[in-house]
């Protein structure tokens, strides 16, 4: 893995909207979490393609592939993020210059929804290490929950060194209308549990399992997947080595969500699993046993695994989100219920 430098403050984090852009409405929020980051000590870069919203886009494709483009390869940027997810990013991978940024430092790029689509294609095609984690927009100093407070401490690990991070205790079942209430913090009142799904052949008990760490929003990554952009097996990791893959849904409904995961599992996907982590389902929120539910499609798809799949973990639309780093060396424990995550920068 090519692991860009621990981040610090100083470090030049680069703002750029490569998927949906943030319309007017919502500039008040936008403007905390920028000064927000001035007060944690970075030099902000705002890109011109941020402050507008028309048609899930930012921008025209042109300039949304161009500005991302002088981002990566401005060797004075040490950080990438987005304001949030979107719908159509990767309509930006194949006019990526590729080459080009093959001889680029590698810098962090951070984010979870549509900017995972980005996230495995740079993992995939350079190698680079990127991070899955709580987007921008919900990056305000105010959130005082483990998981979000710590992203840009865990950033700051050093290649060889490890990070810890213990499962969250509640969730949020829906997020705050940022347009209506800039300064929203996380209202975090569900309990949360990360649970076992095949308990038949796993010791839901006393759980340990290791490996480098793959995946991202199951929307795309289910299309993505055996592309270019979608290869654990190509250039993130050697093809023997045991792989966690973690997803997490955003839209499909149960029978999508079931075609998503067998589709993978009939790719060959999970050959070469260690295990498997699946995030809390936002669109099955309140509507589970009512008939063809999202767990039900889940045991469809997966139940007959013999490895670990463990759901309801923090990796969701519906936040607290772990900091998942794409092809760092994991080891997930489950211990009496409680789950915990460790990652090597290795």
């Amino acid at each position: 893995m090519l692991y860009p430098a621990a981040i610090k403050p100083g470090n030049r984090i680069a703002i750029t909207a490569f998927s949906s852009g943030v319309p007017k409405a919502c500039h008040a929020r936008l403007d905390i979490v920028l000064n927000d980051l001035s007060k944690r000590g970075f030099h902000v870069v705002e890109g011109q393609c941020l402050r507008d919203n028309q048609l899930h886009v930012s921008a025209s494709t042109e300039l949304r592939v161009a500005e991302l483009m002088a981002f990566l390869l401005d060797d004075s940027v040490d950080v990438i993020m987005a304001p949030w997810g979107g719908e159509v990013a990767m309509e930006l991978l194949p006019l990526l210059d590729w080459l080009q940024l093959e001889k680029a430092r590698p810098k962090w790029l951070l984010g979870f929804s549509d900017i995972s689509t980005v996230l495995s294609a740079i993992s995939s095609k350079l190698g680079w290490a990127t991070c899955h984690c709580t987007n921008l927009m919900q990056l305000a100093l105010n959130q005082t929950d483990d998981l979000t407070a710590n992203v840009f401490t865990h950033l700051a690990t050093s290649i060889g060194s490890e990070f810890k991070q213990i499962a969250a205790t509640h969730y949020e079942p829906q997020h705050a209308d940022y347009s209506k209430h800039p300064n929203a913090a996380f209202n975090l009142t569900e309990p949360s549990c990360w649970k076992v799904l095949n308990t038949s052949c796993i010791d839901a008990s006393d759980l340990e399992f290791s490996g480098r760490l793959v995946g991202g929003c199951l929307d795309t990554h289910m299309v993505l997947y055996g592309t270019d952009y979608f290869a654990p097996y190509n250039r993130l990791i050697n093809q023997f080595e045991p792989t966690i893959y973690y997803f997490e849904n955003g839209e499909l409904t149960p029978t999508q969500y079931f075609r998503a995961l067998q589709s993978l599992k009939l790719k060959g996907a999970f050959k070469y699993a260690a295990g498997i982590l699946i995030g809390r389902n936002i669109a099955a929120e309140g509507k589970r046993g009512e008939g063809y539910d999202d767990l039900m499609a889940l045991k469809q798809a997966l139940g007959d695994l013999e490895i670990p799949i463990l759901y309801d973990v923090d990796i969701s639309h519906q936040a607290p989100n772990l900091t998942i780093i794409n092809g760092a060396m994991a080891k997930v424990k489950l211990i009496n219920g409680m789950g915990e995550i460790t990652q090597k920068l290795i």
